[in-house]
């Protein structure tokens, strides 16, 4: 359920409430395989105004993350509430030299719940985090420094036993960072009929170093959301992107690939203590990099993380990741989609194979084929799978077929589900007209 109101003066009002009070439940009754194998819930409701460079927020949220299906095995995270004032970066000249200063502030109660481990109903958490930054350039070069200070007081914090503590803790940051732009090498060739009149390549190289310290307690932490993974890091980082921008007859031009490469090496494999041999690891340096764990212990280099992505009349977006410490990949997704006439088609694959302490391995296919579309008038017909390699087990398949006329139209569904406990089979039949209703099971289109 979502919603929003314009409260007039700059206020609005926005809310949406997912709440789910059995995920065994929703396993074995939704319709969805998406449903059944999300396991996360999202309850937020905030007030807004901005202006000029200013911005406050009042946020309520409520986050719920289900382990398994068991009841109570689930990691609840509440705002009740926040309070945020933020600026954006904002420029003004000394001597004609630009700076920029920008600034995040919040204030909250928060709570965090899961099994053996309970904070107090509110715990307080004000964090402050003010930020300057400047550029100087000479000719193709571009160099960025900024520095950035952050206090965040906890009111309640976690012992060297693990447990909880009605032991305020300040965690105090100071942060540099530098980024280098190097100069872009470009090229114009002649394009073929299908790219366009005229295709460039660019390549942009980029290196960024980040220094921060301060941070000698981030074991002590309650972990709540993002905010709280930042940790020490002496790193510096080398990224290059391809690009191929085509331009049309008419003269449009359109991002047509991009393919980039990031690679981070760590001065401090530690992270100042936060990272421990033999366990998942999580930070903010690690997440800023790729959405998949690589910290199972201190390391001095990243995973080299790869995303290329083509954008046409076919979609396509493969990320990866090779691991130096593993010398293999250690994770892949790719997917293709695309339309042609009335056919449609998406297919995707992910397959990770990492340490069994970060990440349980998985190699998952899933396709979507179809013609039409749930509304258009005659036939149409929808098939989807997903299949799960490693465990040869065919988790989810559907298929679909429509029939509509100006003023009605019938739809006839097959479902079978086999995940987990779930092993079943569904078969629907509805039948709508045109301002009046549908008589039968309403179904969620393939389309």
């Amino acid at each position: 359920m979502r919603g929003k109101s314009d409260l007039g003066h700059g206020w609005e009002a926005r809310g949406e409430v997912d709440y789910l009070s059995s995920f065994a439940f929703r396993q074995q009754f939704t319709q969805s395989f998406a449903e059944a194998v999300y396991s996360e819930t999202h309850s937020v409701g905030f007030l807004t105004r901005h202006w000029s460079d200013f911005g406050i927020d009042f946020v309520a949220q409520r986050n719920v993350n289900f382990e398994s299906s068991a009841p109570g095995d689930q990691i609840e995270i509440r705002k009740l509430p926040e309070v945020g004032f933020t600026e954006r970066e904002h420029e003004f000249d000394l001597k004609k030299w630009p700076f920029w200063i920008s600034f995040d502030s919040h204030a909250g109660l928060l709570d965090r719940s899961q099994p053996q481990f309970q904070t107090r109903q509110f715990v307080e958490r004000l964090d402050f985090a003010p930020r300057i930054s400047t550029a100087f350039r000479w000719r193709d070069f571009s160099l960025i420094p900024s520095f950035g200070i952050r206090e965040t007081e906890y009111g309640s914090s976690v012992n060297s036993t693990g447990r909880i503590t009605g032991d305020n803790v300040l965690r105090s940051s100071r942060d540099v960072q530098v980024d280098l732009v190097l100069p872009g090498l470009e090229r114009i060739f002649d394009a073929p009929s299908w790219m366009g009149e005229k295709v460039k390549h660019v390549i942009e190289p980029r290196i960024t170093y980040r220094y921060t310290t301060g941070i000698d307690n981030f074991n002590k932490i309650i972990l709540f959301d993002e905010n709280d993974l930042l940790s020490n890091t002496n790193q510096i980082e080398f990224s290059i992107t391809n690009r191929l921008l085509a331009k049309d007859r008419n003269g449009t031009v359109s991002d047509f690939l991009t393919w980039q490469v990031r690679y981070d090496r760590y001065f401090d494999p530690t992270f100042g203590g936060a990272v421990v041999q033999g366990a998942r690891n999580e930070n903010q340096t690690s997440l800023d990099l790729t959405g998949y764990a690589f910290l199972s212990g201190p390391r001095n280099y990243s995973p080299i993380v790869s995303v290329l992505r083509l954008q046409s009349k076919v979609g396509i977006e493969w990320r990866t990741d090779y691991d130096p410490l593993h010398h293999g990949i250690s994770n892949s997704s790719i997917s293709v989609d695309g339309r042609a006439d009335k056919f449609f088609w998406s297919l995707g694959h992910t397959d990770v194979r990492t340490d069994p302490v970060l990440l349980p391995n998985a190699n998952q296919i899933r396709a979507v084929l179809g013609y039409g579309n749930g509304i258009r008038r005659g036939w149409n017909a929808g098939y989807s799978i997903y299949y799960d390699y490693l465990k040869g087990q065919l988790q989810f398949w559907q298929t679909q077929v429509t029939y509509n006329t100006d003023c009605c139209g019938a739809s006839v569904s097959y479902r079978r589900f086999s995940i987990g406990p779930r092993d079943d089979s569904q078969i629907q039949v509805a039948f709508a007209i045109s301002n009046i209703g549908t008589f039968g099971k309403r179904q969620g289109w393939i389309f």
